[in-house]
């Protein structure tokens, strides 16, 4: 005789499926995505705008004071010299075109707001005479000479085309350096993308707490199904958010003229390691989101919830800077220890895995994650019982609406 109650997994299943619905579908979502969007977008624009700016306000000139014939002889010269020397010709600009022995005040022509003059070029083209400031006239000594002997035709004119064959040589510390960066990063991406989006659970679970809704669902299924349909619905969810911004971002990214290639690869490839943030994100999802809704458990309230989270918040911030730690101590028990604690084991496992390519550790490391989740996914669901659900042997006649429907069916 079957009693039409559903398993845990089924039931799991259908308040997922619910939940990740309602959420996906619903009007705040759609801001929710927005919400990073902007940030990035007005960063990209402001540091955009700011360095072409900064490119062309900074642009040091040098300043051209003498003879018509002699300024226009360098004028010429840079010309020819620019595609062979680049940035390192200074910029000239010719401030005034000098009379036989007529004298120029260079002090005075730096300090005219009009201009953006870093130095100024006087004399001849036999002795030119270089003022301003020590260090800048120290390093335009080189080119400013090599101006005036092309200026008199003292240099070849035709320059013979240059092969480049670049070599990278990378040695075995510049190699550790680049995927200590690599780990830092995905240490941190995973962190602010956990903060960011596990909040979700506590508010869909304190609304469901204020409507009711929990207390009628438990009474329908086990109250361990209830919790993982939230939590797998609020990870899908959230994979949903971030497949977004990446989208969006690696648009804008590949649209720059960027690409991976350009950045330290970490030691079990980009595919591996995208791979397991991925895996690494689930488990500390989910391990922190059990924790929150055991949180969202005992309290009735928005600011009640505030207040319960607020340690757990700090918590996970000693656990992230704990992992960035242990990451600089390889091989220690620091390191050991950042692995096999459950909050801080998806940091200093994603970090491990840009400096280290053994992938045997990060099976254990994820099974060992699996078998937490399923620890704290029972603990919430207790806490739920004996907080919401009041179903405790000590409650007594004070049962709540649960013990109150059971009663019914004991005296039917």
């Amino acid at each position: 005789m079957t009693t039409g109650r559903l398993s845990t997994l089924a039931a799991s299943c259908v308040i997922a499926r619910r939940d990740f619905t309602a959420i996906l579908f619903s009007r705040a979502f759609f801001f929710f995505l927005l919400g990073p969007l902007f940030p990035l977008l007005i960063g990209g624009l402001a540091g955009g705008i700011g360095r072409e700016v900064a490119s062309t306000a900074a642009q040091p000139e040098l300043g051209v004071a003498m003879p018509a014939a002699d300024a226009q002889a360098l004028l010429s010269a840079r010309q020819r010299l620019e595609p062979q020397l680049g940035s390192a010709v200074p910029k000239l600009v010719v401030v005034k075109t000098l009379r036989p022995d007529e004298r120029f005040d260079a002090a005075a022509a730096m300090r005219d707001p009009r201009v953006n003059l870093a130095a100024v070029l006087t004399g001849s083209l036999e002795r030119p005479v270089l003022t301003g400031p020590a260090e800048r006239i120290s390093d335009w000594r080189g080119p400013v000479a090599a101006l005036a002997a092309e200026a008199k035709r003292a240099a070849p004119s035709a320059f013979p085309p240059v092969e480049l064959a670049p070599v990278k040589l990378a040695t075995t510390a510049d190699a550790a350096r680049s995927r200590m960066v690599t780990a830092q990063l995905g240490q941190t991406v995973l962190f602010l993308l956990m903060m960011l989006l596990a909040g979700m659970v506590l508010s869909n679970l304190v609304e469901e707490k204020a409507n009711k809704i929990i207390e009628v669902l438990a009474a329908a299924i086990p109250m361990d199904a209830v919790f993982l349909g939230k939590l797998f619905a609020m990870l899908a969810v959230s994979f949903v958010g971030i497949s977004v911004w990446a989208g969006v971002g690696g648009a804008v990214w590949f649209a720059a003229g960027r690409e991976l290639g350009q950045y330290p690869a970490p030691a079990v490839g980009w595919p591996m390691f995208f791979a397991l943030g991925t895996a690494y994100f689930a488990m500390g999802y989910l391990l922190l989101g059990s924790l929150f809704l055991g949180i969202g458990s005992m309290a009735t309230t928005v600011r009640e919830v505030q207040t319960l989270s607020m340690p757990v918040t700090m918590l996970q911030l000693l656990n992230f800077f704990f992992a960035s730690w242990a990451v600089a101590q390889p091989g220690t028990w620091m390191e050991l220890a950042a692995m096999i604690v459950p909050f801080s084991s998806p940091f200093a496992m994603l970090a491990r895995a840009a400096q280290d390519g053994a992938l045997l550790p990060h099976l254990l490391a994820l099974l060992w994650q699996v078998f937490c989740v399923a620890v704290f996914v029972r603990l919430g669901a207790g806490l739920f019982r004996r907080w919401v659900m009041k179903s405790g042997p000590a409650q007594g006649a004070r049962g709540g609406l649960l013990g109150k429907l059971m009663k019914r069916r004991a005296v039917r």
